[in-house]
């Protein structure tokens, strides 16, 4: 089996990070693992902007129609998925381009997280009751683990429902708990990574045309299939282009109100994601799609 080659491209939402990644995929042997919040959902297509059959080329694309949305999904899900993927490459001497615009999956195979123990159903039915009263519970914790809390909202249920889950099942607060499993990364080798660019107004006028197409092609109708299939419950029908297809179809928005809503959200990802990833990368080659078609290709 041969060594795999990887190289990372990152870049804000509507960038063309996906069609800049088919062509390196090409030319290099490789596959293509997503790195996309929401592509991983099947049945979610239009508004996730997800390649299609046609736009993938024949490249084997993987983190795309992964699970359901009522299926649950984070980080250490992913890493699973990686390592998979990882494996797949090796055994098929194919190489691997990681592409996305969820950036923090990226950071988190660089730098690892910690195993987490396993939950018995004695801890998570003490959980569940401590949830009930979080203002109480987020007290109570700040009070036994300071150093750990002070970095959690007292509104974020999902934070403290793990620090709950930690304390309660091994006896220890998370601070101790996570210098006795301290992250451990799941890329070691030295990986490039690549950054597209865009002036921010040729940007903004990308996601105004791309937003327009996902309606063009039946956005609306996406939409009202999610929510008649799976609810409004699980945590993907909060995202970008969802939430405010399901404002218009509540009567909220007006079709004009609704697309311009999308557009004014989704420039605000954008703006989040280069963000982000200027503050959290180093050594990152950035330039447009031209500049690094002519370095990658």
């Amino acid at each position: 089996m041969k060594t795999v080659k990887q190289l990372a491209l990152i870049g804000s939402t509507a960038s063309g990070k996906t069609s800049l990644a088919v062509k390196i995929a090409q030319q290099s042997n490789a596959y293509i693992l997503s790195l996309d919040s929401l592509s991983i959902y099947k049945e979610i297509n239009i508004v996730s902007a997800k390649p299609t059959l046609k736009e993938q080329k024949g490249i084997k694309h993987f983190g795309i129609d992964h699970i359901y949305p009522n299926e649950s999904f984070d980080v250490s899900t992913f890493i699973k998925l990686y390592h998979e993927v990882y494996n797949t490459c090796r055994k098929e001497n194919k190489n691997l381009v990681i592409v996305g615009g969820t950036s923090f999956y990226l950071k988190m195979l660089l730098e690892g997280i910690s195993i987490l123990p396993d939950i018995s159903e004695e801890s998570k039915n003490k959980t569940f009751k401590y949830l009930q009263n979080l203002p109480e519970t987020y007290a109570w914790l700040h009070a036994l683990d300071p150093e750990y809390m002070s970095n959690i909202a007292d509104s974020d249920s999902y934070r403290i429902e793990k620090a709950l889950h930690i304390y309660l099942e091994t006896g220890e607060t998370p601070s101790k708990y996570f210098k006795e499993f301290p992250p451990e990364p799941t890329i070691t080798a030295p990986l490039p990574i690549y950054q597209i660019e865009w002036p921010r107004e040729l940007l903004r006028e990308r996601i105004t045309l791309r937003t327009e197409l996902m309606v063009k092609d039946g956005l609306i109708d996406e939409i009202c299939y999610l929510e008649k299939k799976y609810t409004r419950k699980p945590n993907c029908m909060k995202a970008i282009g969802i939430k405010e297809t399901l404002a218009y179809l509540d009567g909220i928005y007006d079709k004009k109100t609704m697309i311009e809503k999308i557009t004014t959200n989704t420039a605000r990802l954008a703006k989040r994601q280069k963000t982000f990833n200027s503050s959290q990368f180093e050594n990152v080659v950035k330039g447009s799609i031209e500049a690094l078609e002519k370095i990658l290709l």
